[in-house]
């Protein structure tokens, strides 16, 4: 009886250990997502106006590229995190966990490809002038790609979010405002593509859950009494 307790205890402390470095990784999307796919093309892509992005990408060609790899990163990350959340959440409901994993992996292939468009632009600055119209075509197909992507980067948190709420290893609000989460990024993936020029991005207002889910993780853990 006591190597039974012995080993559970074991397996508790593995578990929390991959919960932290979770939360960690999950934290670590933050800078690296704002930073490559909000900041960067925030400060050099001038909407209708070609000829100055054309300009800003080549005096800062250095921080384009490095908008590329952070987005890259994200995805290699987004891959780890996934897993580990998986090994955390699997004795939930192993269902609801496999689609959790199945919707978070589908957004890695669309936002990999999707870099192969910023690609193209640093191709086609050798020739700027002539390559104008093709430089606004990858911009504006990159952005694409990113609505595109961003579907699926809110599905993954509804049955994560269901996993949290169902877990007791956390607030159940946790698991609500994740599945709020998901909400805001599918509702602003359609509404950019049904309405492009709507000014309001709902996800600005319901992120909160992916801030406090991984502060969370890192800070609290998994309680050896809540498992």
């Amino acid at each position: 009886m006591k190597i039974k307790e012995q080993n559970r205890i074991t397996i508790l402390d593995l578990d929390n250990k991959i919960a932290r470095l979770a939360g960690i990784l999950y934290l670590s999307l933050i800078p690296l997502g704002i930073f490559g796919i909000i900041y960067v093309p925030s400060i050099l892509v001038v909407p209708e106006n070609i000829e100055t992005t054309i300009v800003n990408i080549i005096e800062n060609e250095t921080l384009f590229r490095w908008s590329i790899i952070s987005a890259l990163v994200v995805q290699l990350v987004n891959i780890i995190l996934v897993l580990l959340l998986f090994k955390v959440f699997k004795p939930i409901n192993k269902a609801m966990a496999f689609l959790m994993v199945i919707l978070s992996l589908l957004a890695v292939p669309i936002a990999f490809f999707n870099e192969i468009n910023n690609l193209a632009v640093l191709q086609l600055l050798d020739s700027p002038n002539e390559s104008q119209h093709l430089i606004s075509f990858f911009l504006n197909l990159h952005k694409q790609g990113i609505i595109i992507a961003q579907v699926f980067w809110g599905l993954w948190l509804f049955p994560l979010g269901y996993l949290v709420y169902k877990s007791n290893y956390m607030p159940k609000l946790i698991g609500i405002l994740l599945m709020i989460g998901c909400v805001g990024y599918v509702v602003d993936s359609f509404t950019l593509i049904l309405l492009p020029e709507f000014k309001i991005t709902f996800s600005e207002f319901t992120f909160l859950g992916e801030v406090i889910f991984p502060l969370w993780l890192l800070i609290k853990g998994i309680k050896k009494s809540q498992v």
